[in-house]
């Protein structure tokens, strides 16, 4: 796959599902974004992308490399459906949806990383706060 400069664009959204997953699209993007001549920009690969790969028992750079060697999207769903168990992807979304602004609006590292949490309803999931902290920073798009 081509690499990606996350200082232009954000990443594709938490909520696209690829392969059944959220978040897939979007960690398939900030890892191109590592790829030779991409750049992550303020993006990293902690925080949602870590819970996915984690929870699809998948090493980072395991999925790194079938990024690079992927020519779509459709290779790294291959890869991924190869290396767990697809019938997990339900509970591994539920968990991904679970965690609300307000289980974090009190830590202050949270709030000074993504300010525009304390314009959003606080019952709002972290991963949809993502889309709105996405537009903040590129706001043309």
């Amino acid at each position: 796959m081509e690499p990606l400069d996350l200082t232009t664009h954000p990443p594709r959204s938490p909520s696209v599902r690829l392969g059944g997953l959220l978040m897939l699209a979007r960690t398939i993007d900030k890892l191109r974004a590592t790829l030779p001549g991409g750049n992550l920009g303020q993006y990293y690969i902690r925080g949602f992308s870590a819970v996915l790969l984690e929870r699809l028992g998948i090493d980072e750079g395991a999925l790194s490399d079938a990024v690079a060697r992927a020519k779509t999207d459709d290779d790294v769903v291959a890869y991924v459906l190869e290396h767990s168990t697809a019938s997990e992807y339900g509970a591994i979304n539920a968990v991904l949806r679970s965690r609300l602004i307000g289980d974090r609006i009190a830590e202050a590292d949270f709030v000074a990383r993504y300010p525009i949490v304390t314009s959003l309803p606080r019952e709002m999931p972290v991963i949809e706060m993502l889309d709105y902290d996405d537009r903040a920073m590129f706001p043309a798009r």
